[in-house]
């Protein structure tokens, strides 16, 4: 039978048909955001809320009992060391010290030459762990250059140096207090002992052991005061640490020396730090939520010059980014793009214009990325935020490329 010319067009038609029908059935590519894997640097950190303080604090007391002034100073004044009066202790008629009391000043003379030594020892014994820290930094450091060394053993080696420079810092603060109480205890007893009537020797003034500012006044009226009693708490407000609580199975992670950036303090960038210590021991807080959480308190000291950290005071809410864990040439991808498949992780890789299902291995996460250890490779898309009609085999296409369909 011949092929007409209107046989063929009606022929070409049905083709054409059907063609479209397939075409119409066929599922649309689903539109996506992709990501690329990449290599680079990466870190986990602790993040916590955390507050300045002063890192030595000193509470000034009566060095002896009498008849207190009302004290001038007021809060953020700053004093002096050696040089400002703090407080005016007048002597309670007819004597400033009876019996019992002259013994109690003795015994103040003794246990705060006592103090003298054991501060002593202790700057001693610290300059002496510095010592051995230095060497420590030095071998370390001609070991890596010798190729015989790692990295990482010359940066536990120079955290523990600047870890050490910091106890004889406190050491020598401790020492220089101690001195101080010596000096206030013993000028105590020589007054409480004159028989001078002269205006000069009817008061006793409390001279500040410090350079810094006055914190606090405990004592501001005038009052009869003991030995002992509080009167103001001193510090230095350009030397700051920042306090942070961890939960406890965090703090087990942080060694000392740790790398920390100190964020939201008020500044346009963040400040650098070094973790200083983790203290032994923890406490119970009730969190937000009703829970109790086990919490340990993280010292961390900065690493900045004074210029860089002006206005930050004492009591200032800060944020930490405490460094636990970091790594260069990282194969990594954004945690977005993971999803769990039964006990294992999984991604959807795209590749020419399919999804298609892999499991991978991760090792280490932080809040926006996750380390490949296998499975993938660097420069590998995969769909960020996967919905639920995403499988294995279906049509994708990047958001933002999808066909636009037509309106009659």
């Amino acid at each position: 039978m011949k092929l007409t010319v209107g046989r063929l067009l009606l022929l070409l038609v049905v083709i054409g048909l059907i063609s479209a029908v397939v075409v119409a059935l066929q599922p649309s590519p689903i539109a996506v955001d992709m990501v690329s894997v990449t290599v680079g640097h990466m870190e986990v950190t602790v993040d916590e809320d955390g507050k300045t303080r002063v890192r030595d604090r000193y509470v000034v007391s009566a060095p002896l009992n009498g008849k207190l002034r009302r004290i001038g100073l007021r809060v953020g004044n700053e004093v002096q060391l050696a040089e400002t009066i703090l407080a005016v202790i007048e002597p309670i008629d007819p004597a400033l010290l009876d019996r019992r009391q002259l013994a109690t000043t003795n015994a103040l003379v003794k246990a705060a030459e006592s103090a003298v030594e054991k501060a002593e020892t202790a700057v001693r014994q610290a300059e002496a762990d510095l010592e051995l820290a230095r060497l420590e930094m030095d071998r370390a450091e001609k070991l890596l250059a010798g190729g015989g060394g790692t990295k990482q053993q010359l940066e536990t080696a120079t955290n523990a140096f600047r870890t050490q420079t910091e106890r004889v810092s406190s050491a020598k603060f401790g020492e220089q207090i101690a001195k101080y109480e010596l000096e206030q205890a013993q000028a105590a007893l020589t007054f409480s002992q004159s028989d001078d009537p002269s205006p000069e020797t009817v008061r006793f003034d409390v001279v500040s052991p410090i350079n810094g500012r006055v914190l606090r006044v405990l004592q501001e009226s005038a009052a009869v005061v003991q030995p002992g009693t509080p009167l103001l708490e001193l510090g230095d407000t350009t030397d700051l640490e920042v306090e942070v609580d961890v939960l406890s199975t965090d703090a087990v992670q942080i060694q000392p020396g740790a790398r920390v950036s100190v964020e939201h303090w008020g500044g346009e960038k963040p400040l650098n730090g070094f973790v200083q210590l983790i203290e032994p021991s923890g406490f119970t807080r009730v969190s937000a939520l009703g829970v109790e959480e086990q919490r340990v308190n993280v010292i961390i000291k900065f690493d900045e010059p004074l210029e860089r950290r002006q206005g930050l005071g004492d009591a200032f809410r800060v944020e930490a980014r405490i460094v636990i864990w970091e790594a260069e040439d990282i194969i990594k991808l954004p945690t977005s793009a993971l999803f769990r498949d039964g006990d294992e992780w999984a991604v959807f890789v795209a590749r020419e214009g399919k999804a298609s299902l892999r499991h991978v291995e991760i090792g280490h996460r932080n809040s926006q990325e996750a380390e490949v250890v296998s499975g993938l490779k660097s420069g590998e898309v995969v769909i960020e935020h996967p919905a639920d009609q995403i499988r294995s085999g279906v049509l994708i296409v990047p958001r933002g490329e999808e066909p636009v369909s037509e309106s009659t």
